[in-house]
Formats: structure tokens, C-alpha cells, sequence
């Protein structure tokens, strides 16, 4: 397994989808197979390397850790002396190791820019590429990333498409969206499907704010569409008043591209009274937002897998969501969907669902009983299938 990303983001005190997706591989891999499990990637020393399996393990587990409570420093300081016991552990692969039945499994997009280095990574380790595709968004919409993303990205799917025999993907939504580029490359890989686990946390203990509140999810960037709501509760506020109005929780870091949003969010008055951000926030804490939340709002413009909108149905929580095809194929017939350009939609739902015995949110919390939550135990039923497969 690659863990290259998950060692370089050892400063990072809470994690992106695709950080959970390769924790959750490292243990299910570690109570699966240990004896079958390796851990490398690029080291920025030794090129391809081997990282040594039990410091790679203290430093998932001080990770594991961290993202439960939150950055405290003591936590903080055990994860980075773990990752400098991996880091000064690695060692290069020169000789072919011998049997048969190899797979190198790479999680993310992450260093495959460098399409040398995993050539001769895989003509080294005699495996086969297995690999994760969580969307083609750089592509797609290249105006929802940074400067100079689209086309870094586009490198590293080509040595994807190229490289692998087996793909994984998190929805049929980028499935479908992943087809043409391996149809364009002549390459048919097994591809499989597998939607994203929910873990199985505690429910959060019941809690009645004293004030109502609405919470969205994930990095501040463009293509999340917070400017569609901070515009909506300006307006709100600016019509009912402070006092009157439902506050907004934002949980994420401020990401990229996103001047207009955090011109907003830094300058406006109106807002800083309705508006809260709350970044490296632990697990429990947001679990416990999302619980006592009058809605999750989920309103962006692409999305490859519908992650925030699985963990607030997961919890209980309502969502309004914008009509896109991993939207729906996440949430099914339980979240209510929008048009993510319909402004004046989006005021009257979340008008609607801030009362408190709103009827179209006591039909959502009654559809909530028949979603089926996604497991992780169905997706690693699909994904090993298709590493066992591929290792033949």
C-alpha cells in the first residue's frame, strides 16, 4: 500500500475524504492480511522506498488519535516523531522481491505526476497497479481549481490509466466519467464500484440549541458553493435581524481560489453574526454538531462521491443537497435536492426547514428510516475481490 500522502500530511490536524479512505484501507489491510502487508511510496531522498510497517503503524495510530479529539499538541508531537521514525526507516528497492500474486495499491492521485518512479516501482516489486479514482473534477471543471491543478491532474491520470490493471472508483457517477479516458488510452482495467463505508460511531447525545443553526461541510473553495449561502444569510440576517436568524457553522479549511468567499466571510458585519467557522474541529465534535443541526446543506457544484451527505444521513441529520448524479446516488430518496444555481430555492428550504416542526423536514427524517447506510464492509468485499482478482 502507498502511504506516501499519509506520512507528507502529518501537519494536517483533521483529514480530507481521501485521508479517511486511506486509513480505512491500512486497517482493514492490517487486520486482513498482515502478514501479507507492506507499506511505500516516493520518499523525497531515496525516491521509490519501503517504509519500515511498525513505525508506519504508531504514526496511524497517533493519526487516528489526532482526528478523534482534535490538534492537541502532545498528540501532535507523537504523530511527527512517528512519521520521522518512518521516514529515516525507509529503505530503496533494488533487487526483485520473489513470488507471485504482487499488488501495489495507491489510494490517491498523489505523486503519480511522476510516472517514472511508479514504472519502475512496479518493474521492481514485480506487482500489479490497483488503484483509487475518486473523480475526475480537475478535468471536468478546471475553473473549480487551483492554478496549474488541471493539468498536474491530468498527468497523473494518464499514468493511472496507463499503469493500472485494476481501478476503484467510489460511485457509478465517476464511473461513468472515468470511461472515456480509459476508452481514449485503449485500456480496459477491471473497474469496480465500490461506495464509501460509514464508520459506526455512537449516536451524539441528544442537544436542543439555544439557537438554531444549519451546518455545511468541507474545505472552503469554489466548488463547494459557499457563496450561495453566505449571500443567502446576508440577506436573511439583513431582513430579520441578527437575533432572528438561524447561524450558519462551516466546518473546513479555508481552501483556494476563494477570495470573493472569504472577502465575505472576513468583511461583512452582518455575517460575522450569523457565521461561524470552525476548523480542526475532532470527530466527535463535529458528529455532535451534525446532530443537533437543523440541516447539513450540501449545495456544491461537483462532487465524485456525496461523502458529507452519507455522514449527515449516517447521523440522522436532514440534508439539502444539489441535484447532482453522486448526490442522489448517495442519498437516494432520503435528502431533499436543489438546483445548486437556484438562490431563491435554497432561501425558502433552509426558511422552511429552520422552523421547528417543518413538514418537509418531518418527511425527511421519515424517509431516513428506510436509507440504507453504506458499510465498509461492502466496499472491502468489492475492493478485495478485485485485488485478489488482479493478483492472479
Amino acid at each position: 500500500m502507498d502511504i506516501a500522502g499519509m506520512l507528507s500530511r502529518w501537519r494536517q490536524p483533521t483529514p480530507t475524504g481521501i485521508d479517511r479512505v486511506e486509513m480505512a484501507y491500512a486497517q482493514a489491510l492490517a487486520e486482513r492480511a498482515p502478514d501479507r502487508l507492506g507499506f511505500a511510496g516516493f520518499h523525497p531522498g531515496l525516491g521509490y522506498a519501503r517504509f519500515p510497517v511498525a513505525a508506519v503503524s504508531d504514526y496511524l495510530a497517533a493519526t487516528r488519535e489526532a482526528w478523534a479529539g482534535g490538534a492537541a499538541e502532545e498528540v501532535a508531537e507523537v504523530r511527527r516523531r512517528a512519521m520521522l521514525r518512518a521516514m529515516l526507516g525507509a529503505r530503496p528497492v533494488f533487487d526483485a522481491p520473489s513470488g507471485a500474486g504482487r499488488v501495489y495499491l495507491h489510494l490517491s492521485p498523489r505523486g503519480l505526476e511522476r510516472r517514472r518512479v511508479y514504472e519502475g516501482a512496479l518493474r521492481r516489486e514485480r506487482a500489479r497497479l490497483v488503484a483509487f479514482v475518486h473523480d475526475v473534477i480537475p478535468i471536468e471543471r478546471p475553473e473549480f481549481v487551483a492554478d496549474g491543478g488541471a493539468s498536474r491532474f491530468e498527468r497523473r491520470l494518464t499514468t493511472l490509466v496507463d499503469l493500472a490493471d485494476g481501478v476503484l472508483v467510489n460511485s457509478h457517477a465517476t464511473a461513468a466519467a472515468l470511461a472515456p479516458h480509459l476508452a481514449r488510452a485503449g485500456r480496459r482495467p477491471e473497474v469496480r464500484v465500490a461506495p464509501l463505508g460509514l464508520p459506526t460511531p455512537p449516536p451524539p447525545p441528544a442537544a436542543v440549541p439555544a439557537k438554531p443553526y444549519f451546518v455545511v461541510l468541507g474545505a472552503i473553495e469554489p466548488r463547494k458553493n459557499h457563496l450561495l449561502l453566505l449571500h443567502i444569510w446576508r440577506r436573511w440576517a439583513e431582513r430579520d435581524g441578527v437575533a432572528a436568524t438561524p447561524t450558519l457553522v462551516i466546518v473546513g479549511a479555508r481552501g483556494w481560489e476563494n477570495e470573493n468567499i472569504l472577502d465575505l466571510l472576513d468583511r461583512s458585519p452582518v455575517l460575522a453574526g450569523v457565521v461561524e467557522e470552525r476548523g480542526g474541529l475532532g470527530d466527535e465534535a463535529v458528529r455532535a454538531l451534525i446532530g443537533g443541526a437543523r440541516a447539513v446543506l450540501c449545495p456544491s457544484f461537483a462532487e465524485g462521491y456525496g461523502l458529507p451527505v452519507a455522514e449527515a444521513l449516517g447521523l440522522g441529520a436532514p440534508v439539502l443537497a444539489s441535484d447532482i448524479p453522486a448526490h442522489r446516488e448517495v442519498g437516494g430518496r432520503a435528502a431533499d435536492y436543489l438546483d445548486p444555481l437556484d438562490g431563491p430555492a435554497w432561501a425558502a428550504a433552509v426558511r422552511d426547514y429552520a422552523q421547528p416542526w417543518s413538514e418537509p423536514r418531518r418527511r425527511q427524517l421519515e424517509r431516513l428510516a428506510t436509507w440504507r447506510r453504506p458499510g465498509w464492509d461492502d466496499h472491502f468485499r468489492v475492493a478485495f475481490d478485485l485485488i485478489e482478482e488482479v493478483a492472479r
